[in-house]
């Protein structure tokens, strides 16, 4: 159990520290800055109860907040994802199948992990961008951008996976 919580505790720090320091000064074209973040968010174990994933996705959008001087769109965008997370694992699986497992490739399987992982993701990031625009003027760019970012984010996200099964 201890060990557990250090080694998500140790996680935690070292995806706030790669998305602060690497990510986010990825701006590719200025269109494509990934957020991989959300890995802390998507692996939770599915046992884990919905207040428990909301306050920690609380702390990890303030601390990106913080980081990147935002004014709490990250927060609401890692706690929007944090909410829906359950209902989406429950509408894709049975629950009895990974009560206590953490969704991750080795778990799920690849396809299901990435239909799992996508469309939280592209809902976190449409609200992120959503909340930082303010504005549906350009609505098409926008949901580009969303779709973008999502699938870059979503590429390093099973690259993570991946190194992290093996």
């Amino acid at each position: 159990m201890i060990l557990t919580i250090a080694r998500n505790t140790l996680f935690f720090v070292v995806l706030v520290l790669a998305q602060v320091l690497l990510f986010n000064n990825i701006n590719f074209l200025g269109f494509i800055n990934p957020y991989v973040y959300v890995l802390f968010i998507l692996g939770l174990p599915v046992a884990l109860n919905k207040k428990s994933i909301m306050v920690v996705a609380f702390c990890l959008g303030l601390l990106i907040d913080i980081f990147t001087n935002t004014l709490g769109i990250h927060i609401f965008a890692s706690v929007l994802i944090a909410y829906l997370r359950n209902f989406w694992i429950d509408a894709l699986f049975f629950r009895n199948d990974f009560d206590f497992a953490s969704p991750s490739i080795k778990n799920f399987g690849f396809f299901n992990f990435v239909k799992y992982a996508f469309v939280l993701i592209f809902v976190h990031h449409l609200a992120l961008f959503i909340l930082e625009v303010l504005t549906f003027n350009h609505f098409l760019l926008m949901l580009l951008r969303v779709l973008y970012n999502s699938i870059v984010s979503l590429l390093l996200i099973i690259s993570f996976e991946l190194i992290k099964s093996k």
